[in-house]
């Protein structure tokens, strides 16, 4: 409420700013009003999933400055001039990216509540580690919950993932630059 008593409007609060997958965002709502619920409701990105809407686990995870976080727990104006990847804004302009293909084709995807979570997580977890171990995946994951799945084609999905990636760059040619002493 206004000091006048009547409901305040979005047009009523400041503008926050921030990008979210690559495009600048401005947003007029209550700076308390929780990361998750802009990202769903004032930008329509539906990717990103509540779960327990306590941080326990991890559907709504998004990577934000390059730190993986539980946007049920960020409130809106920490978010002010920020960085923010979505599951959105994974994908490869028309194609998959190389984790969300390997989800759909190694069954690491069941229900649809934590693999948005999930894929954030990897995502992180490969930028900082292109070939991690079978316990590094663990790790990297340990913040999400999955009831369908039983984690072991999700932990199979990242690790093909990480090899895909790795083929990939092996295949692009290595221009090999050579400097002649004159």
């Amino acid at each position: 409420m206004s000091a006048d008593g009547k409901a305040r409007t979005n047009a009523d609060w400041p503008a926050i700013r921030f990008t979210v997958n690559g495009e600048s965002r401005s947003v007029h709502v209550p700076p308390m009003k929780r990361l998750l619920d802009v990202l769903r409701e004032d930008l329509h990105l539906t990717g990103t999933k509540e779960g327990c809407g306590e941080g326990e686990c991890g559907s709504c995870s998004v990577r934000m400055n390059d730190e993986l976080v539980n946007s049920c727990l960020v409130p809106v104006l920490q978010a002010e001039g920020a960085d923010i990847q979505t599951v959105e804004g994974l994908a490869l302009e028309s194609s998959l990216h190389p984790l969300q293909e390997s989800f759909l084709h190694n069954g690491g995807a069941q229900c649809g509540i934590c693999t948005p979570g999930m894929l954030m997580a990897a995502a992180q977890l490969l930028a900082h580690s292109s070939h991690p171990s079978e316990a590094e995946i663990r790790e990297g994951l340990a913040g999400n919950l999955c009831r369908c799945t039983g984690f072991m084609r999700i932990f199979a999905s990242v690790a093909a993932a990480a090899r895909e990636t790795e083929s990939e760059l092996a295949k692009e040619p290595v221009v090999e630059q050579t400097h002649h002493a004159r």
